[in-house]
C-alpha cells in the first residue's frame, strides 16, 4: 500500500474509498468490502449522513482501528469556533471513535468563518483526537488566509481533480507549502461517461490492459495526489483500489494532460449558496 507523509508526519493511504451519496445500508457494505480487500483508507463527513454505518462497517470489519486513516469533515452550517467543536464532537460519537486520522473544514464559507473554524480545528488537532487537519474545497487565496491567522499550517486540501480538471496550479502551490492535494469526484462523478468515452483514455487503457478508471486513479497517484474514488459496488470497489502493479510512463503522462480544460462539475468554491 502506497502512502504519503503529511507535513506533521502522519502516513496517509494515497487510495481511499469516497462515500458521499453513499446511504448508510449501502455504505456498511461497501466500508466492509473495501477493508477487505487493501483499503486502509476511508472518506466521509457529516452531511453525507452516513458517519454511523461508516462506524458500524470500522468495527465489524476485523482491521485494527490504528491500520486505518478515517476522514470526515465540518459542514457549512457548523462554521465558527465552538460550533466547530461541537460538532467534531457529533461527528466522533456517530463513528464510534476515539479519534479521527483527518479532520477538514468542508467548504469555505467567508474569511472570518475559516480562520474560527481552522481554530477549532486546531484545538481538535492539540488534543489528539484528530491526528491531522486541513481544508476541502480551498482555492489558493483561501489557503493564504488559514496560513496568514493560524498557528498549524494545513497537512491536506481537498479538491475536486480529474483529468479535465488537473488543478496543476493549485497542485504546485500546495507543494511549495507542503500542503497535501487530495482528489475527489477522480472519475468525474456525475459526468463519468465522459471519462469512459475518452479515445486517449481508451487507447492508455489498452496498452496496460486495465480499465479507464484504472487508468483515471492510476495518473492522480503518479502525481502523488491522494484519491478517493466513490463506489457501492464491490467489483468496482475492488477494481479501483487494483492500481499498484503498473506504472504510466511519462509521454502518457504528457498525453492524459493534453485532455485538461479547466471545467469544474461543482460549484466555485466562493459561490456556496448552502
Amino acid at each position: 500500500m502506497k502512502t504519503v507523509k503529511l507535513n506533521n508526519g502522519t502516513e496517509m493511504p494515497i487510495v481511499g474509498l469516497g462515500t458521499w451519496l453513499s446511504k448508510p445500508e449501502e455504505v456498511y457494505n461497501a466500508v466492509l468490502t473495501a477493508l477487505q480487500n487493501g483499503y486502509r483508507h476511508i472518506d466521509t463527513a457529516m452531511v453525507y449522513q452516513n458517519e454511523e454505518a461508516i462506524g458500524k462497517a470500522i468495527k465489524d470489519s476485523g482491521v485494527k482501528r490504528e491500520d486505518i486513516f478515517v476522514t470526515t469533515k465540518l459542514w457549512n452550517t457548523d462554521q465558527g469556533y465552538d460550533k466547530a467543536l461541537k460538532a467534531f464532537e457529533l461527528s466522533l460519537s456517530k463513528l464510534g471513535l476515539d479519534y479521527v486520522d483527518l479532520y477538514l473544514i468542508h467548504w469555505f464559507k467567508g474569511y472570518d468563518k475559516a480562520i474560527q473554524s481552522y481554530r477549532a480545528l486546531e484545538t481538535i488537532y492539540k488534543s489528539g483526537r484528530a491526528k491531522a487537519i486541513g481544508v476541502s474545497n480551498y482555492s489558493v487565496h483561501h489557503i493564504m488566509n488559514i496560513l496568514d491567522n493560524c498557528e498549524i499550517p494545513p497537512m491536506v486540501n481537498q479538491v475536486e481533480t480529474h483529468v479535465t480538471l488537473q488543478n496543476h496550479f493549485l497542485h504546485e502551490y500546495c507543494k511549495e507549502n507542503n500542503i497535501q492535494l487530495e482528489a475527489y469526484a477522480p472519475l468525474m462523478s456525475s459526468r463519468i461517461n465522459e471519462l469512459l468515452e475518452n479515445e486517449t483514455l481508451i487507447r492508455i487503457s489498452k496498452k496496460y490492459n486495465k480499465t479507464v478508471p484504472q487508468i483515471a486513479i492510476r495518473w492522480l497517484v503518479e502525481r502523488d495526489i491522494v484519491v478517493i474514488p466513490k463506489s457501492v459496488t464491490s467489483q468496482r470497489i475492488i477494481s479501483n483500489y487494483n492500481v499498484f502493479d503498473f506504472s504510466l510512463d511519462d509521454e502518457d503522462m504528457k498525453e492524459i494532460r493534453k485532455i485538461n480544460n479547466g471545467r469544474k462539475i461543482f460549484v466555485e468554491f466562493d459561490n456556496v449558496d448552502y
